[in-house]
């Protein structure tokens, strides 16, 4: 069991997309086992790897009894529409009402690189949407109509964990590194190829 430290609210990493995952190995298997720890010890309804700070599109579930993940996923929402509480790992003990589609259909893969299909309504559905908003930077305050995100806000910058420094940890799942360079003069720090 691997637990790790989930980063909050005004953490960069929250608000940067996510990078589709191209290797089905161990390490991505021992991400979706961290995440899957993580998640089950928050306790919580889903977990995104941005999440314990890792840029890659995997997020894990428990939902009705059911622990699942899906990587690289894509989406097809319903048009009818659920209200209901949504809470975020990210953003602790603060919930408030979003609207979401009411059934989803997620395609992705498996750990394994397997293709996997997930069809899911209610719980299900807001799970798989909100973990796949994280994956593309989005936290799910952005989704509330106005007055609803301004309270929110106003309870965010309230909160006891507001503003407090991350805890910040290497990833033991380092991101590919094809693209970028390590030019002399720059300390070995990475920066994008042109």
């Amino acid at each position: 069991m691997s637990v790790q430290p989930i980063r909050l609210f005004g953490d960069p990493v929250l608000r940067t997309p996510a990078a589709p995952v191209t290797d089905f190995d161990a390490e991505l298997r021992k991400l979706v086992q961290d995440l899957t720890d993580t998640m089950l010890e928050a306790p919580g309804a889903g977990l995104a790897a941005p999440q314990i700070g890792v840029g890659l599109r995997v997020f894990t579930w428990y939902v009705d009894g059911e622990v699942g993940h899906l990587v690289n996923p894509d989406l097809s929402l319903s048009e009818e529409t659920q209200d209901g509480e949504e809470g975020c790992l990210s953003i602790p003990d603060l919930v408030f009402d979003c609207r979401r589609a009411l059934r989803v259909v997620a395609r992705g893969f498996d750990m394994h690189g397997e293709p996997v299909t997930i069809e899911g309504s209610d719980l299900l559905a807001r799970a798989v949407q909100h973990e796949t908003d994280h994956l593309d930077g989005v936290l799910f305050v952005e989704r509330l109509d106005a007055e609803t995100r301004k309270l929110a806000m106003k309870a965010i910058r309230e909160s006891d964990w507001f503003g407090a420094p991350p805890a910040l940890k290497v990833s033991p799942h380092p991101l590919p590194t094809s693209g970028l360079t390590r030019p002399a003069g720059t300390g070995g720090l990475p920066r994008l190829g042109l």
